[in-house]
Formats: C-alpha cells, sequence, structure tokens
C-alpha cells in the first residue's frame, strides 16, 4: 500500500446536496428556504442581536451608570496590614515596594492606606493616598505618612 492507491472507506464520503436543480431534485422550488419572509432572499445577513422583529434584548433592558474616564482606582490597604508587615519584616519605613515585595500591589497599582485596624508602632508609610482616619491614626502612633 501507498499514497497512491488510498481511498476513502466505502459510505463515509457523501456528495453535497444540490439544492435549487429543479423540482425532480426534491430540492427546487423554494431551495429549502421556505416561503417569503427575509430569510428567504439573497443578501440576506441578520443584524447581530436582531429577534424577528421583537424589541431586542439590549433594548428592553433599563440602562443606568456612568464610568469617569479619567477615574482613579486605588488598592486598599488597612493599617493593620501594614502594622503586620512592618513587625513580620522588622521595618521601619513601608513603602509601595515593601508592599509589593509582599504581594498586596500588583505592578502599576496604586495604594490607598484605611483605617481598618490599628497601628501601636511609629512607621513611616508612603502610598499614593490615605484616608483621613488613617493619616491621624499614623500620626497618633508617632509616625508620618507621605503622599507619592
Amino acid at each position: 500500500m501507498d499514497l497512491s492507491n488510498l481511498q476513502p472507506a466505502p459510505g463515509s464520503v457523501k456528495s453535497k446536496t444540490r439544492i435549487g436543480r429543479g423540482a425532480g431534485s426534491g430540492k427546487g422550488g423554494t431551495s429549502t428556504r421556505g416561503h417569503k419572509g427575509a430569510k428567504s432572499r439573497s443578501g440576506y445577513s441578520r443584524k447581530i442581536g436582531f429577534e424577528g422583529g421583537q424589541m431586542p434584548l439590549q433594548r428592553r433592558l433599563p440602562k443606568f451608570g456612568f464610568k469617569s474616564l479619567n477615574r482613579v482606582e486605588y488598592k486598599a490597604i488597612n493599617l493593620d496590614l501594614v502594622s503586620q508587615l512592618a513587625e513580620a519584616r522588622q521595618l521601619q519605613k513601608v513603602g509601595v515596594e515593601e508592599l509589593r515585595s509582599a504581594g498586596y500591589l500588583r505592578r502599576g497599582q496604586l495604594a490607598k492606606i484605611l483605617a481598618g485596624g490599628t497601628i501601636a508602632v511609629a512607621l513611616t508609610v508612603e502610598a499614593h493616598a490615605f484616608s483621613e482616619a488613617a493619616k491621624a491614626a499614623i500620626e497618633a502612633a508617632g509616625g508620618t505618612a507621605n503622599k507619592i
């Protein structure tokens, strides 16, 4: 046996049904397209979301909300997490690099320190934003809050 005498198994290959070739073929007349309507016409292409004239889903559902193109998204980091990190690694300064190396921030993310938890040690904390309560708690503990 070689490539010159290969052929498919008997009955495995069928020829394509040829429609629109006369009444005797059984597929003439409307050529399997049914009677009338857009789908029976040549050149028909269904628009995305078209539901046959029924009000489409994307127009039935209510529209609401707005997202500003200029919004700035911060990753929220609580004070207790900052103090745990400083305690675990014996740090005096906790900045974005330390948070990133600990796995709390991804590259390009902005950090905002929030007042969740307490801080007992005087730390220098550097972040992109601080809540008022977090800034007050850091300064009350004898540390400084530096905005980047």
